[in-house]
């Protein structure tokens, strides 16, 4: 977002802020969970540009009109992109004339509210929202709602230098700076209204000194603090390994909440909490251990794992009381300046009712946390909770999308005598089924099949059909069915089936008195390309039978170069009734090579072009004359790799057959 200076009048609008400009910077983010950090990121570059430029107004920017800004924009991005979903866009602006900030959130959901002061949901629900407009309303000088057709803006207006000294907000931020370091956390008289703690590099620079106490700091858990959490919101955010999420939760508690941290992991099934009638059980594994002096992480981890957390309320995301480990923190060589036994806390980590874990906390040479530190700490609990949640969501996708992508897929391919293969499989798709599959099997003496095709769609909807047609292809072919039969009656097969789910969801609907779908709604046909072919040995090479089903054509390389199409394109399978297949015959002479894609190959994208534009495959198979077939299959998924500058897009399969 770069920012752009304009002098053009704007009207001004009574629900809105004045909005004559000297600066204004505008983008369009995406509804999605990253758009609130995307928002601080622009605020920020947008007020450093202006600065930078001495635009009109900027001499009134300030640090802290910069960070008041920049929370204000997360929070709003925050609540459009939870309670509207749509795209936001994102405004910020300086008036010239009084330098006051105005940062506007547009999003296309204006028939739901902004969330502002509801009761706050109860901890097992784990909200996501951001603080809503109460931050809005405590951090601004004036702000307001624009409803206008389609859309929904938020506003709010800094005034110049983020001054808002009149409610004593500032004055007292001054107290607390002057009177900084002069008594530690705990000390009679002194409240816990607002604490942080620092470490510090040894003047050799290696290891950490024992941290000094927490100094009072009301700007930091008035303002930082919300900061803190957008931050750690962002980088939780789309974390897919739950033990990464559990590291990562130590470098944002230590060493600027606690001396150490630990997250303990527990089987959410079982619910074990470490302990047992007195006895050990099956109970949490300790996934990470952080420490603000690297050289007492090991004997701490020893420690810890001796003494898991007890159970607790495993709903109730409050702490409780940690035994100090004393042992492991006690006064060594190397460590000096060590304070004392502390205080340990015990966060259950909870996520949808479910508990998924326990952080822990501790600091030497106090006698309690301040309420405010437990306060950011549990609220961070249920944000790593949520992430702990969503990576081992995302682990049992993956696991059941590769357990059934191995039963959608041979064991193994079948041994040709006299004939190499080799094949190339890359789903696109990791964490998923893929649309694309392949066979190479015996179906009886003296007699082997191959297909390999393409279905319609991705993920559930492609495993249902491949898991459909490759054992009735298989069945077809052994029960001595031609090739063009297999593929007539797979054709029948997959109508059929069709037409069962639609008669399926039909009935459904009528059971559950809702309206008749309209056309193009419910089911679809589920169609397939398919290329398949019988193979039977001959002196000198093999016969091959093969029929394609709106599929790539093979290609035959003989060993001169030359390189020619074998079959006829026909109608793909599952789309038209009664439809009637036929076949082609060929020789597969000795050093002939037979090469069967799938269109992840053929329609390989750079650019407006494509890798078969002008029969490229065909030219890329030609310069493979002479090779053995495993180098075939490697050149040309080289090839496509790098016809492209992005990674491909599609799904894609290569199978090759090679006479000796």
């Amino acid at each position: 977002m770069r920012a752009i200076p304009t002098q053009r009048e704007t009207p001004r609008a009574v629900s809105e802020a004045p909005a004559r400009a000297c600066a204004r910077a505008d983008a369009a983010l995406s509804g999605g969970s990253l758009a609130p950090g995307t928002a601080r990121a622009l605020v920020r570059a947008a007020l450093a540009d202006w600065t930078e430029r001495a635009l009109p107004g900027a001499e009134h920017l300030t640090a802290r009109a910069g960070d008041d800004a920049t929370l204000i924009a997360s929070e709003l991005v925050t609540n459009a992109v939870v309670h509207a979903g749509t795209e936001v866009r994102l405004t910020c602006r300086l008036e010239e004339e009084t330098g006051a900030l105005v940062v506007e959130v547009t999003d296309r959901h204006p028939s739901r509210a902004p969330r502002g002061g509801e009761p706050e949901a109860p901890p097992y629900e784990n909200p996501e929202h951001g603080r809503g407009l109460r931050l809005v309303a405590a951090l601004s000088e004036a702000w307001g709602i624009t409803y206008r057709p389609g859309t929904k803006t938020i506003w709010a207006r800094l005034p110049a230098g983020g001054d808002l000294a009149a409610d004593g907000t500032e004055d007292a931020e001054e107290s607390a700076e002057n009177a900084e370091g002069t008594e530690s956390a705990g000390s009679a008289g002194i409240p816990f209204d607002a604490y942080v703690w620092e470490a510090e590099p040894e003047s050799g620079g290696e290891g950490w000194r024992a941290p000094r106490p927490y100094r009072r700091d009301g700007a930091w858990l008035g303002r930082g603090a919300l900061s803190f959490l957008a931050e750690a919101s962002d980088l939780l955010a789309g974390q897919l390994d739950e033990d990464l999420v559990a590291a990562l939760t130590g470098q944002l508690i230590v060493p600027r909440l606690a001396d150490w941290c630990a997250v303990w992991l527990e089987d959410e099934t079982t619910g074990h909490g470490g302990w047992s009638d007195g006895a050990r059980a099956d109970g949490p594994r300790l996934a990470r251990v952080w420490h603000a002096d690297e050289g007492r992480v090991e004997e701490l981890s020893r420690a810890l794992e001796q003494d898991p957390p007890p159970p607790s309320d495993p709903l109730s995301t409050g702490p409780v009381v940690y035994p100090w480990p004393e042992k492991a923190l006690h006064l060594t060589e190397g460590h000096e300046e060590d304070t004392g036994p502390g205080t340990a806390l015990a966060y259950r980590l909870v996520a949808g009712g479910r508990p998924l874990g326990t952080l822990v906390i501790g600091r030497a040479g106090i006698g309690r946390f301040p309420d405010e530190v437990t306060g950011l700490v549990e609220d961070l609990g249920r944000r790593v909770a949520l992430a702990i949640g969503a990576a081992r969501q995302y682990a049992r996708q993956a696991t059941i999308s590769a357990v059934l992508q191995r039963g959608l897929l041979p064991g193994a391919v079948a041994e040709i005598p006299g004939v190499r293969s080799a094949l190339v499989y890359e789903p696109h798709d990791k964490g998923g089924p893929s649309g694309d599959f392949y066979d190479l099997f015996p179906a009886g003496p003296g007699r082997w099949c191959f297909a390999i095709g393409d279905v319609q769609g991705k993920g559930p909807e492609a495993a249902v059909v491949i898991g459909l047609v490759r054992p009735w292809l298989r069945l077809l072919a052994r029960e001595g069915y031609r090739v063009a039969d297999v593929l007539d009656r797979l054709n029948q097969l997959l109508l059929d089936d069709a037409t069962e789910a639609a008669d399926a969801a039909a009935r459904a609907l009528v059971a559950a008195g809702a309206r008749p779908t309209a056309p193009g709604d419910g089911p679809q046909t589920r169609f397939l390309s398919l290329l398949y072919g019988e193979l039977t040995l001959v002196e000198g090479g093999a016969r091959v039978t093969l029929a394609s089903a709106g599929h790539p054509l093979p290609l035959l390389l003989a060993p001169d170069g030359a390189v020619r199409t074998v079959a006829r394109s026909q109608t793909l399978l599952g789309v038209v009734e009664d439809a009637t297949y036929t076949s082609d015959s060929f020789e597969l002479r000795s050093g002939d090579t037979l090469l069967c894609v799938t269109d992840g190959v053929t329609e390989r994208r750079s650019g407006s072009r494509q890798f078969d534009d002008g029969d490229g495959l065909a030219a890329a198979l030609a310069g493979c004359a002479g090779l053995d077939a495993d180098l075939i299959a490697e050149r040309i998924s080289g090839l496509v790799h790098e016809f492209g500058a992005r990674p491909p897009e599609d799904d894609l399969a290569l199978l090759v057959l090679q006479a000796d």
